[in-house]
């Protein structure tokens, strides 16, 4: 067991004043990892503090070449830690080597240097103004920090997704507090510590720990000091922060949940249907925003694709995920698997043909105390059923046939979510009319997962509010000021 986790504040490593720690469960196997000093509000207050103090001094009178210096070595500095941070993520998520080394840790490095380069290239608006006297006036922007961000992050992708929001924020002059999930807290303060060794000044980034109500999140999404908030995680806590921010109008940016659709027509690449498909519904053990959880299939390939799936479904490698040959981990809690095995049984109960899957697999004794799951498909569930309705946020997917691309868009509109939606057609005419007619902020077709970091990412309804990526981070993490000039 490692010791025990504490906050870092100003540049420091802090134990809550009150003493309380709360323990990390290993996923993969039930061991204790770790034991996490909780904050209390004092430790939250102080937090938001040192950033503001930090904002004001050496960090927020920096220029942005400067800052663009000090934050290109903080990714030098995250690549030369990747084993570090590849051992501490797979700790904290039980996630496959393979899938952590490939995907979560480069993509931090990634993160700020994309966003150091996006800043010091961004367009700034000028426009020369006519006057009555003749003389004219000079019009142009600038874009300003915000101030202290509080950014709180999800479980299932922690490191990508604390690098995905710190990169924009610090690059666009902002300081943060950061609150990872109580089930992830290695990496972030990994992160934090790294900041300081790579030259990044005390109180820029600052790492709380804590759970949500009467705990680290709640004190600091009130705190008033907090300038916005960005939130990656389950609709109803963006909810309760939406209402935390309300007091003094703060901006929120929110990518939440989703219930996906993939669209599947007879005339695809079936191979390459069936792969995207079987990534975006079983990656990371399902437990993915853009996992696709519903798949509607045009009828005269049904059979032979829900064939297909369940062979490549039955063909993944459960196991330690240390193992490179490893292709499924576990969920990331006991907790979140009894709420997963509940819908495994709904479905049965509202009609559902378990296709594979639908239990928990038999693992070694070494593995037998983690949370593991089979992955599972199921046919024959209406689209007004509970389970086609509500993010399960697990491995499993209903196949269901369709006849006609008016019935599919229908049907993979009926939610009240709206994130993302695979399309697999080699019809490069129908795929765009479906494009355009499907309710959600991103649009796949014939592909999953590939994307811009310079493009908007972000859903619609239930799925969130605002966009990330490209010129709307910068957007969200600087206030443009318009200067007039009289000549």
């Amino acid at each position: 067991m490692q010791p025990t986790l504490l906050n870092f504040i100003n540049g420091h490593a802090v134990t809550a004043a009150s003493g309380r720690t709360f323990d990390r469960l290993s996923s993969a196997d039930g061991t204790l990892v770790q034991r996490v000093s909780e904050a209390g509000e004092a430790e939250v207050a102080a937090a938001v503090a040192a950033a503001r103090h930090a904002l004001r001094g050496p960090w927020g009178t920096m220029d942005i070449a400067a800052r663009a210096n000090l934050l290109h070595k903080l990714a030098d500095a995250l690549d030369s830690k990747t084993d570090q941070l590849l051992r501490a993520e797979i700790a904290d998520t039980g996630k496959p080597v393979a899938l952590a080394q490939g995907l979560d840790i480069p993509r931090g490095a990634a993160n700020f240097r994309v966003f150091i380069d996006m800043v010091k290239a961004a367009h700034e608006a000028s426009y020369r103004t006519s006057t009555p006297d003749g003389r004219g006036a000079l019009n142009y922007t600038l874009r300003r920090p915000k101030g202290v961000i509080a950014v709180i992050c999800p479980w299932n992708l922690p490191f990508l997704n604390v690098t995905w929001k710190l990169g924009p924020a610090l690059a666009c002059g902002n300081t943060v507090v950061v609150k990872p999930s109580e089930e992830t807290p290695t990496t972030a303060t990994m992160l934090a510590q790294i900041a300081k060794e790579a030259g990044i000044p005390d109180g820029v980034i600052n790492v709380v720990h804590g759970f949500g109500p009467n705990s680290a999140g709640e004190f600091l999404t009130r705190h008033p000091e907090v300038a916005a908030i960005t939130f990656t995680g389950e609709t109803r806590t963006g909810t309760a922060i939406m209402k935390a921010a309300a007091e003094g109008t703060r901006p929120v940016s929110f990518e939440l949940g989703g219930k996906n659709a993939g669209i599947v027509f007879a005339d695809c690449d079936f191979d390459a249907a069936v792969d995207g498909i079987m990534r975006s519904a079983f990656l990371n053990s399902g437990q993915v925003c853009l996992g696709t959880e519903r798949v509607y299939v045009e009828r005269p390939v049904f059979d032979r694709f829900v064939a297909a799936m369940k062979e490549r479904a039955q063909a993944l490698v459960i196991g330690d995920p240390m193992d490179p040959g490893t292709t499924f981990g576990p969920l990331i809690s006991q907790e979140h698997r009894d709420k997963v095995l509940a819908y495994f049984r709904r479905a049965v109960d509202e009609g559902a043909t378990v296709v594979t899957g639908g239990g928990v697999p038999a693992m070694p004794t070494t593995l037998a105390n983690g949370a593991w799951v089979q992955p599972t498909i199921w046919t024959g569930l209406d689209d007004s059923a509970s389970v086609m309705r509500e993010e399960i946020f697990g491995p499993c997917c209903n196949i269901a046939p369709f006849d006609s691309e008016d019935e599919v868009i229908r049907r993979a509109n009926d939610t009240r979510y709206g994130l993302s939606t695979t399309v697999w057609t080699q019809n490069l005419a129908r795929a765009h009319r479906v494009a355009e007619r499907i309710d959600v902020g991103l649009v796949w077709i014939n592909s999953w997962w590939l994307r811009d970091l310079r493009t908007p990412f972000g859903g619609s309804g239930l799925s969130g509010i605002g966009r990330e990526g490209g010129e709307h981070s910068l957007d969200f993490y600087s206030e443009t000021r318009t200067v007039c000039v009289k000549l």
